[in-house]
């Protein structure tokens, strides 16, 4: 089934049916989904919501952008969070220079901290990065060594992402792989290797064509699939498989089958990084 790795269900779109879209994905070959916290408030909310649905898990972390309600004691509230057991990853963390709502010192700043809260907890990290290509790498390079990851929504270009893939790192890849102005994003996915891309929506955000500027959802994930397939050339349940091997990797999670509820429960054992570049 479609591994979603990135999503933000938890958003204000999603509150007149939210529960009624969650409990269709099995249905709609959605086999697993990481719900991504952006803001401080939304930490506690992302936490809460994914202990009703046991196909679902939770990223606590602070979006570059939100950056500017975070202090050490609001960071360690977070750390207390971790010990959740549906909390798999740190995230979205990172650097964002498109919309520079907070100093660039600050962003790096909290990023770095982020980074070291999730290396001492061993869980995986979301990281955006938006028009910061040179700073992240920088920071990756300095701070993220010895980590595994994946680069969220990637949009930088092929060369940067054979660089990361050779640090280890996944390719994320959602709906923008589907637009006609999308060259560098398809000619990434052309080059890099299957093994090293996962599938993501970003929803309620970038969902794919046919329904382009309308509200996302993982459902729509197998419009990005299938556009991943006819790019190398394999088939669609070819893409789907190795995409959820992929994520299960990136999480450490366990290649075993799955309880009575349908849904992979191996908790997560590695350090990762995922890398939002839209």
């Amino acid at each position: 089934m479609i591994f979603e790795t990135h999503a933000h269900y938890d958003d204000e779109q999603f509150d007149q049916d939210r529960d009624e879209i969650l409990r269709s994905m099995a249905a709609g070959g959605i086999g697993t989904i990481v719900n991504v916290s952006a803001s401080y408030d939304s930490c506690r909310r992302v936490v809460d919501m994914v202990q009703a649905y046991p196909f679902m898990y939770a990223a606590v972390g602070v979006h570059p952008d939100e950056v500017g309600a975070l202090n050490e004691e609001r960071l360690e509230e977070m750390r207390k969070l971790c010990e959740d057991p549906k909390v798999v990853a740190i995230g979205e963390i990172g650097l964002d220079y498109y919309w520079d709502k907070e100093a660039r010192e600050e962003q790096r700043r909290w990023f770095v901290r982020q980074l070291e809260l999730a290396r001492k907890l061993g869980l995986p990290v979301l990281i955006h990065s938006r028009e910061a290509a040179a700073d992240t790498m920088e920071v990756m390079k300095e701070y993220g060594k010895g980590l595994k990851g994946v680069i969220h929504c990637y949009s930088y270009s092929a060369e940067m992402a054979k660089e990361y893939v050779k640090m280890g790192y996944y390719i994320g890849v959602g709906g923008v792989v589907t637009f006609k102005n999308a060259r560098k994003l398809k000619e990434t996915v052309r080059e890099i290797p299957l093994t090293s891309i996962v599938l993501e929506t970003d929803c309620p955000y970038l969902a794919p064509v046919p329904y382009r500027g309308k509200r996302n959802s993982s459902l729509y994930l197998p419009y990005v699939a299938e556009e991943i397939a006819a790019l190398k050339q394999v088939s669609f349940e070819e893409v789907v498989s190795q995409t959820e091997r992929n994520a299960q990797d990136l999480y450490g999670w366990c290649d075993v089958g799955r309880e009575e509820d349908g849904y992979n429960t191996c908790p997560s054992a590695s350090q990762t990084i995922t890398v939002y570049s839209i």
